[in-house]
């Protein structure tokens, strides 16, 4: 790793949400596992050297000031900063929103530096402040969240449209992950079953296999915590041609999934929103990301912002 020990610069980096996870459980070894759904909403930040404190804006994203404090601390170039969050991800929803603002917080960081973050030492600096999902890599991944570690790589996900729906409240991430879930030795078994068959899957671009397994995981997720919404949700979704249903396991959010490659997609679309608008206080239409140039919205920045493809991990 090469570092240009010149004045320090300003920092941009970038990160996308999940829209909560196609498949959450427990392996057989008692590993917690999650598979990302990667979306094109996320966070932007900007850190600005200066001074020998480090401000952040909003003021209360105490992780992310954690994580540029340690970074800084390491430096030999910086010394301060203000670091900006522009995020476009609601808090404790299930969108990841708190990995994405320190995986953009990291990258905004190590970019003043004139250098590279990589992503052990991205996931040593998240390891000490909280579980997280894994979207410092690209495409669709398992992940041991709270390890804070890679299970595997499995591709890139066909293009999917996901309208979900609010039910309201919080879930603090930290918190529920506190909470062993009521899984037996059958059910381990079948999340590492749905594993391989997601994994398979997504290889093969079988969006009808993927909504299954998410579906499956949807329900099983009932055993942390209660949906009374769920049951009716599924058959709604199922009476539309939805591939399937996608839930954030620690979070407030209930998906519908479409395919993007379905003749029906607008229509399907307009009626997922009336479906999710039964149980939900607000409904959110979502689309998958793909490695890629695509572009992030620019919340409250002046310029549009893109990830370009790389072949590790996008800054």
């Amino acid at each position: 790793m090469t570092i240009d020990l010149a004045a320090p610069g300003i920092g941009v980096g970038r990160a996308y949400g999940s829209c909560g996870e196609l498949l959450q459980g427990v392996t057989e070894q008692d590993r917690h596992f999650l598979v990302t759904l990667p979306i094109r909403r996320g966070t932007v930040a900007v850190f600005e050297p200066g001074g020998g404190q480090v401000a952040v804006v909003p003021a209360g994203k105490s992780k992310a000031r954690r994580l540029a404090s340690a970074m800084i601390a390491r430096s030999s170039v910086l010394h301060g900063g203000q670091l900006t969050l522009h995020s476009e991800l609601p808090e404790g929803k299930g969108l990841a929103s708190s990995t994405a603002d320190l995986v953009a917080t990291a990258r905004a960081v190590a970019e003043a530096e004139g250098r590279t973050v990589s992503v052990g030492e991205l996931e040593a600096d998240l390891r000490a402040i909280e579980p997280s999902d894994g979207v410092m890599y690209p495409g669709t991944v398992a992940y041991f969240h709270r390890e804070v570690r890679l299970l595997a790589r499995l591709g890139t996900l066909p293009a999917l449209t996901i309208v979900t729906g609010d039910e309201g409240g919080s879930i603090d991430t930290v918190e529920f992950n506190r909470v062993e879930p009521c899984f037996g030795p059958g059910d381990k078994q079948e999340f590492d079953r749905l594993l391989a068959r997601l994994g398979v899957a997504i290889a093969h671009g079988d969006v009808a296999a993927i909504g299954a397994v998410a579906t499956r995981s949807a329900m099983l997720s009932a055993a942390s915590r209660e949906r009374p919404h769920l049951d009716a949700t599924i058959r709604a979704a199922r009476a539309i041609g939805a591939i399937g249903v996608v839930v954030a396991h620690s979070g407030t959010t209930t998906g519908i999934l479409l395919a993007d490659n379905d003749p029906r997609l607008r229509a399907q679309v307009l009626t997922a929103r009336q479906i999710c608008a039964e149980f939900a206080c607000s409904v959110t239409v979502h689309h998958s990301w793909r490695p890629g140039v695509q572009r992030v919205p620019a919340i409250d920045h002046p310029h549009p912002l893109t990830i370009p493809r790389t072949e590790s991990t996008p800054r």
